[in-house]
Order: C-alpha cells, then structure tokens, then sequence
C-alpha cells in the first residue's frame, strides 16, 4: 500500500475508533443538563433521584461486554459492532420520546447493551491492527478524545437546551450513532475467518473459572470497582448536586467541564508516570494519593456541615476524579497481565464487573444524596480505604 495512502486510512481509523467509543460518553454527558427539565416533565419532584437511575441502567447495561467479547471474537469486529449501534440508535431515540420513567429506564439499560458491543469491538479492532508502543500511542489519541467529551457536552447540552426541548438533546447520541453506523462501512473486517476462536462453549466457561480464580486479578478488579462505584454515582448525580443541592444549575456546564478537562490532562500524564515508575508503582501512589484526598473531604463535610462549602468540595472532587481516571489503566494492565492469551474474555469479564457491580453500588449512593452529599463523600472514603488495604497487602 502507498505510505501516504496507508497513513490517510490509519488517520481514518483512529478517527472512526474514537468517534465509536464517544457513543458512551456522549450518552450520559450531553443529557445531564436536561435532568431537571426530565423531573419535571414526568413532575417526580426537583428533590428526586429518579433521574440518577438514567445514567445507572445505561451503565448496568455493559453487563453484557462478556456475550459481545465472546461473539466478536467467533463473529468478527464489524458485525457485532454495527448491531450494537442499531441497538443504541433505537433505543436512544425510543428513550427520547418514552411515556414515562419507567420505560426510560428500560431503553436505557438496552442503550447501553449496544454502547457495550461497541465499546468492546472498538477496543479490539486497535488490537488486530496495532500491537506494543503503537498500540499504546493510538488508544492514547483515542483515549483523550474519548475523555475530552464530558468537556463539551453538558455545555452543548445547555445550549441545546435552551432553544429546543429535553427530548432533542436526549435525540441527539442516537443521531449521532446513525453517522457512525454509516461511517463503519468504510471500515475494513480487522478480524479474518482465519484468527477466530472456534472453541465451545464448555472452554469457554473453564476459561471464565480460571480468570475469577486469580487472585491478582480479582484485587485489582475489585480495585477498579469500587473507585467507578462512587465515580458513576457522581457521574449520574453531578446534575443535582450543582443545581439542587447547592443550588447553582447556570455553573453545572462549567463545573462538570472543568473537571472533566483535568481528567483528560491527568488520563494522558498518567502514560509517563508509569512508564517511568511501572503500573504498580505508580498505583499505590495514586490510591494513597486519593485516600488522603477523601479522607481530607470527609472531615471536611463534618465538620463544616453537609454540604460542605460549594469551592472546597468542587476542588476536592476534582482531585478525586483526576486520580481515579489515572489509577483506572494501571488496575486494568495489573489485573490481565498475569492471564497471558486469555486476556481478551478476561477483559471482557473486568468490564462487566466494573460497569455492573460498580453501578449497582453506584445506584444505592446516589439514592441516598437527598438533601446532602454525605454518603458520596463517606463512599469515596470507605473506596479509598478498602482499595489502600488491597493494594499494599501485596508485594509490588
């Protein structure tokens, strides 16, 4: 192939890869703006936490990466890939004119069904094309597009918002998808007939007990858990917590961005400091590091009340959220190094149980954040110690 050509098509790809990926993100991020429009179009109350449990469906939906991971392997990329989409693209349209909350909740979980398939299939097709440091270098790129969404969405949201309804910006992922879904027929199968597994389903399943009995896997994935658990109940509450509880909606854009702008810069440092220090190195730096911050933000919330001052919590959170999205990489590298070629049904195994289990924690938080933030605060705590107990009772 001609260099230029070939460098046209690897450009294309990383731009499709990253424009697949942002389907996730961009399903939660651009809506959070319109919860409150949510609440009080179907009259739930502006106190309510139903709103919340949009965002942990659609998160309890990737309970289905372990079938994708499966199938794509057998199938090919690009056809569970595109069923995925459709799936998304339906569901996300059938959301945004949904009768009640009920139903939103249903669409949602199926919403993130499709954004599993597409996130897993996504992740693999950079691994057929690229391997080691070009590897790296490209879910880097990816990676930071993928990180910079919740910069820009809850503003694009607000925007939205402004002239239209909460419907159109709820309309707007699953149009987006159609562009994706179209842009994939550009795309080359970077899974041939020849590479795909063709083991049964019993082999399968002795695989699956092999990886949930390693011990370091399972440290680490209850690691990850356990951060994303107080994370996601953030992620699906930050709506509130702006505008309800302190009471400030024109700043939830702004806020939400700012910290999401950080965690982009902190997500890209993190590459050097574990090249130059190694993941396991650099992780009990990072869950120290976020141990003391939520020890400091736990204080801090009862002594000066619940909630604490709108500046000292914001800062503190954002520290948080910059070391959760640093630690994430290292947990995931730590937690499948050890399982060799069974790393493909093993991460798929680690995204199950880290979206499922870590948003189910995260539902019964944030049902809790009423009229305070007491319990994400005392959750971060109680994630940091667990995650400090688990990550230095082992040799590095």
């Amino acid at each position: 192939m001609d260099p230029v050509k070939k460098t046209l098509v690897s450009k294309e790809f990383i731009a499709f890869t990253a424009s697949s990926m942002i389907l996730t993100a961009l399903g939660i991020d651009i809506m959070l703006p319109a919860f409150a429009d949510v609440r009080k179009h179907f009259s739930s109350g502006n106190s309510g936490t139903e709103t919340a449990q949009l965002v942990s469906c659609f998160f309890m939906g990737q309970v289905t990466q372990l079938l994708f991971g499966y199938l794509t392997d057998r199938l090919g990329r690009l056809p569970i890939l595109r069923a995925g989409i459709v799936l998304y693209v339906i569901t996300g349209f059938c959301t945004a004119f949904a009768g009640s909350l009920y139903w939103m909740y249903v669409f949602r979980f199926i919403a993130g069904m499709g954004a599993a398939a597409v996130f897993m299939t996504s992740i693999a097709a950079v691994r057929d094309r690229y391997a080691g440091d070009a590897m790296a270098r490209v879910m880097s790129l990816v990676l930071f597009v993928f990180l910079f969404t919740p910069v820009v969405a809850p503003a694009l949201g607000a925007l939205v918002l402004k002239y239209f309804s909460w419907r159109v910006v709820f309309s707007i992922p699953p149009a987006f998808a159609v562009i994706v879904f179209i842009w994939s027929f550009r795309m080359k199968e970077s899974h041939p007939v020849s590479a795909r597994s063709k083991g049964d389903l019993k082999s399968t399943a002795h695989k699956l007990v092999s990886i949930i009995q390693n011990r370091i896997f399972l440290r680490y994935v209850t690691i990850a858990t356990l951060l994303f658990s107080v994370f996601s109940s953030y992620i699906s509450s930050s709506e509130r917590i702006i505008g309800t509880i302190y009471q400030r909606p024109a700043l939830f854009p702004i806020i939400f961005g700012s910290i999401g702008l950080f965690m982009a810069v902190s997500a890209v440092s993190n590459s050097y400091f574990s090249k130059r220090y190694g993941a396991r190195k650099t992780i009990r730096i990072l869950l120290a590091g976020f141990f003391a911050v939520a020890t400091i933000l736990l204080l801090s919330t009862y002594i000066l009340g619940d909630p604490p001052p709108a500046p000292l919590f914001f800062i503190l959170l954002g520290l948080i959220s910059c070391i959760f999205i640093a630690a994430d990489p290292n947990s995931s590298a730590i937690a499948l190094e050890p399982l060799g070629d069974k790393a493909g049904l093993a991460a798929s195994v680690y995204g199950t149980i880290f979206f499922f289990v870590g948003s189910g924690i995260g539902t019964f938080i944030s049902n809790q954040l009423i009229h305070g933030v007491g319990a994400l605060v005392t959750g971060f705590f109680v994630a940091g110690l667990v995650a400090v107990v688990l990550v230095y009772s082992t040799k590095m």
